[in-house]
């Protein structure tokens, strides 16, 4: 007879669901055990639970369909928290399975027992449910996957008792369909086209699904036709870019730049994006980064289609046979010399493979990353889009699950590097075609810029021990081979651009270590916190040359 994981396991891979990155423990050995059953899905083990919920975050990302993950008790749903946020914020489907003691077991308040549901609802408010009997287990299952995959996705969270996991009749269910996107509304479209007709300022804020390459294009046609500006979310979840793909501005992490790149615009359409905020409160300025004197329109909610919205106003608006402007196909130069972070980014835009995914989360040192690779082959973008640091290396590894065939480039700062190393463990087992660039220059460089952005007057040396990582200097080509990835340490241009090559000639995991100096030390960072002080102002002109300096 089947037991509720095994008809849990069929009810997955009938579902689409192939994947399943796990962390286990007593409680799941039965579900662990079902895998053995199931040949259409593949287990994928992490060492730590954040691993695994980055991972299928990751996964989710380029494979368009969520992955399962397997998580142990509460503590374990708990280790796995931050990247489960990453994913919420990042509107990313993921079907999180989360062990718990068995039914009657709960009585006795064992070790670790815990109130899993209210742990879960912070990152999947909108599905979380306890498995109470093997008979529904498989219907719970299936909602759980149909709205995960509901749009504009999330992460839906089933608790799973061991003993509705080993009892017996389970009865696998049938996938059910997500719930159809929301069509275009007809009176937002018409809005929208009235305000591009009037003649005043209009900028089309792009995020989620908006930054996949049709709806890019259909965007680029309303610009090219309408003079209408094109900008993308700071933090997009996923964007296609690259020579023959149309470029859009990324607003700035910093809230005082990204107001630069708003301060003229009349009206702001958001196309699957929210309006910008900034990223934390700072005293005496605003949170909210729209102007006053712009109106917020809204195109495409992120529970509609999106490419049906832009091709109603394409339509309106006439745009649907403009020519768009697309990114010419340029490559930077060979750095030379002494390595820094520029230097690294240059490196990648002078080698980037064709049809290569880059996980971005060098932090500061990858300022220049985005004008070093605009023309590049086109290339797949995946960032940190809920701001807990630790999300690069697992997305990495989920990326290159659902893409075996593409290039997988990590670009990690050395404090992220260390929330989630575990990964580089992973990438060994699979033997994942990753590269992974650690950033290493000792510090918390971000913190230093935002010690002082946050008015903090004087730092003495308590504080600002906090903030680096000098003593001791991690060795992350050693921690690489310790974990069976090729690690190379190195601190030449010349000696980037060769480990690089020899990554992307040599299948398999591979780490480039940068030692680099910070991107923002010294007189620069003294001077920075007044400069973005000072930018209200100054002319317009002037605002803008120095943000295309600090952030391009």
């Amino acid at each position: 007879m089947t037991n509720g994981a095994q008809a849990l396991m069929k009810t997955l891979v009938d579902a689409g669901i192939e994947v399943c990155f796990s962390n286990p423990g007593t409680s799941e050995m039965h579900f662990v055990a079902a895998l053995d059953d199931e040949p259409k899905m593949r287990a994928v083990l992490a060492l730590f639970e954040g691993v695994a919920t980055g991972a299928a975050d990751g996964y989710a990302r380029m494979a368009d369909k969520p992955a399962a993950t397997l998580l142990h008790l509460g503590a374990g749903l708990g280790n796995g928290l931050a990247n489960l946020h990453n994913a919420r914020k990042g509107k990313v489907p993921i079907v999180n399975i989360v062990g718990d003691h068995a039914t009657h077991h709960v009585q006795y308040d064992a070790q670790l027992q815990s109130d899993i549901e209210t742990v879960a609802r912070n990152v999947s408010p909108g599905f979380v449910r306890t498995a109470r009997s093997t008979a529904t287990l498989c219907q719970d299952a299936a909602q759980a996957i149909a709205a995960a995959r509901t749009l504009p996705g999330q992460v839906a969270t089933l608790i799973l008792p061991a003993d509705v996991s080993w009892g017996e009749g389970g009865v696998a269910s049938s996938p059910l369909q997500p719930a159809s996107p929301r069509a275009a509304d007809k009176a937002a479209v018409e809005a929208i086209a009235a305000a591009i007709r009037s003649g005043e300022s209009v900028a089309l804020l792009l995020g989620g699904r908006a930054l996949r390459e049709p709806a890019i294009l259909a965007a680029a046609r309303i610009a090219a036709h309408c003079g209408v500006t094109l900008l993308a979310e700071t933090f997009p979840t996923r964007m296609q870019r690259g020579a023959g793909l149309p470029a859009v501005e990324r607003l700035a992490y910093l809230a005082e730049l990204a107001s630069v790149q708003l301060t003229d615009i009349e009206h702001l359409v958001l196309v699957d994006a929210k309006a910008p905020v900034s990223f934390f409160a700072y005293p005496g300025k605003q949170s909210d980064l729209v102007p006053e004197t712009c109106r917020v329109h809204t195109l495409a909610a992120p529970d509609q289609d999106v490419m049906d919205c832009l091709v109603k106003l394409s339509e309106v608006v006439g745009s649907h046979e403009a020519k768009p402007r697309l990114q010419a196909a340029k490559r930077p130069g060979r750095p030379k010399g002494r390595l820094t972070a520029e230097k690294v980014c240059k490196a990648v835009g002078h080698l980037l493979p064709e049809n290569a995914i880059i996980v971005d989360e060098s932090i500061t040192s990858g300022l220049m990353l985005s004008v070093m690779t605009a023309g590049a082959p086109p290339h797949d973008l995946l960032t940190l889009t809920g701001g807990a640091i630790g999300q690069g290396l697992p997305n990495a590894v989920g990326a290159a699950i659902a893409c075996p065939d593409r290039p997988i480039l990590a670009l990690i700062g050395d404090g992220s590097a260390m929330y989630t190393i575990q990964a580089l463990w992973t990438m060994a087992r699979e033997q994942l075609d990753v590269t992974t660039i650690i950033f290493n220059n000792a510090s918390y460089s971000v913190l230093n810029i935002e010690l002082e952005r946050v008015g903090v007057q004087q730092a003495g040396k308590k504080a600002r021990s906090q903030l680096d990582l000098n003593g001791p200097v991690i060795s992350f080509a050693q921690l690489a081979q310790g974990m069976g990835v090729h690690g190379v340490s190195v601190d030449t241009a010349e000696g980037m651009v060769r480990a690089l090559e020899y990554a992307w000639s040599n299948p398999g995991p591979h780490l480039i270590e940068a030692m680099i100096p910070e991107s923002l030390s010294g007189m620069k960072r003294k001077i920075l916190p007044w400069m973005l002080r000072a930018l209200p102002s100054l002319p317009l002109p002037v605002t803008r040359a120095l943000k295309k300096k600090l952030a391009p």
